[in-house]
C-alpha cells in the first residue's frame, strides 16, 4: 500500500472532524427570533427597577427631549452658576484658583 503525504494525511484527518460539533444547541433560540421578540418588561436605565413597556418608552422619550428642564437642587443651581462666572471671570483675573 503506498504511503501518503503528510499534507495529505492532514486533509484527510481534517474532512473526518464532525462538522456538527459547531453548530449551537438545539435548545438555544436563534437570534433572528430574539429580534424580532417584543419587549414587554425593561429597566429602567437611571434606577435599574423593572418598568412596563409603556413606562419605558415615555422615560426614553423624557431622556431624549433635549428641551426638557432636568430637576437639580438649588444648591447644584447655585454652584453651577458660580462655575460658569468663575469661569468668565478667570481670564480677567487670571490669580483666580
Amino acid at each position: 500500500m503506498p504511503m501518503l503525504s503528510p499534507s495529505l494525511t492532514l486533509i484527510f484527518s481534517l474532512a473526518m472532524v464532525a462538522p456538527a460539533l459547531a453548530l449551537p444547541q438545539p435548545e438555544d433560540t436563534p437570534e433572528e427570533i430574539l429580534r424580532t421578540e417584543i419587549i414587554t418588561e425593561a429597566r429602567s436605565p437611571l434606577t435599574g427597577e423593572p418598568l412596563s413597556a409603556t413606562e419605558y418608552a415615555i422615560l426614553m422619550e423624557q431622556l431624549q427631549d433635549p428641551n426638557r428642564n432636568p430637576q437639580v437642587s438649588p444648591e447644584v443651581a447655585q454652584l453651577i452658576g458660580l462655575l460658569q462666572f468663575r469661569r468668565v471671570v478667570k481670564p480677567i483675573l487670571p490669580f483666580i484658583r
